[in-house]
């Protein structure tokens, strides 16, 4: 039967109906099915996706997992060390693991790389390459690109999370005269911010930023509720007098802050 877990004046509950979370089964992973610990972390993510679960509620106990999911005690701490680990949990002695605040992405106005934002925080950075594909430019991506119909371009799709959740999807044209790489980096272990810097070094950004409602490829891909906006960024750089980059940067309105900070001369 599903847990609740109660803080006071609020309630949540974990699903248990995958099937790696049915009684019956064993701690055994041997199988194709996904690790135990494995699925106790995806329920409470997708409790806290969900707004099942909040920042500050408290999530159930070792022993309660042990009972929900019918797993070891070993099991059931592995999966509230690891969601620790990742910021999704805080452990407070003597009293238990409650969601932790989420802590949004700020100073995104200021060209900065999304890993290191996220690994100053303290949590772990990680990337899902959806594509990354050398394209010639048809009419419309030749006047985005300020170029000649046919010109080679990278072509990329990445999502970006922070801890458990995804916190940007990026899609991006690149200019492959100014970057010729870009189609061979694995952008698991470095950015394409990183790399462009390195390799087309800024000499003017753009910047536009609007809310709107999200289609269903953005919806998927950053896990949204529904109903929930998103703040899409229109990033631009110039690099030797080219345009060498045109990406939209689209957040889940609920992790997103966009601060800025500046003196006034007297």
């Amino acid at each position: 039967m599903d847990v609740t877990t109660r803080t006071p004046g609020r309630g949540s509950k974990l699903s248990n109906g995958s099937a790696a979370a049915r009684p019956g089964n064993s701690d055994d992973e041997n199988d194709k099915s996904p690790p135990r610990y494995a699925a106790i972390k995806q329920s409470i993510c997708d409790a806290v996706r969900d707004g099942l679960l909040k920042p500050g509620d408290r999530v159930p106990s070792e022993a309660e997992l042990v009972q929900q999911f019918d797993v070891s005690r070993m099991t059931a701490n592995r999966a509230l060390r690891e969601l620790q680990a990742a910021g999704v949990l805080v452990r407070r002695a003597g009293s238990g693991s409650f969601i932790a605040e989420p802590k949004p992405i700020g100073q995104m106005i200021e060209i900065r790389n999304i890993a290191e934002e996220i690994r100053e925080r303290g949590h772990i950075y990680r990337a899902r390459v959806v594509q990354n594909d050398e394209i010639r430019a048809n009419a419309d991506l030749a006047a985005l690109l300020e170029v000649p119909v046919g010109t080679r371009l990278f072509h990329s799709i990445i999502v970006h999370h922070e801890a458990e959740f995804p916190i940007q999807l990026e899609e991006r044209f690149v200019l492959a005269s100014a970057a010729p790489d870009y189609g061979k980096i694995d952008f698991t272990q470095m950015t394409p911010n990183e790399y462009l810097t390195r390799t087309a070094p800024l000499e003017r950004v753009e910047h536009r930023v609007r809310a709107e409602m999200p289609d269903a490829h953005t919806h998927s891909m950053l896990g949204l509720s529904d109903g929930e906006p998103v703040l899409r960024m229109t990033r631009r750089t110039w690099s030797h007098s080219r345009l060498v980059s045109h990406a939209w940067l689209t957040h889940p309105g609920s992790r997103f802050e966009l601060s800025a900070a500046f003196s006034i001369d007297d």
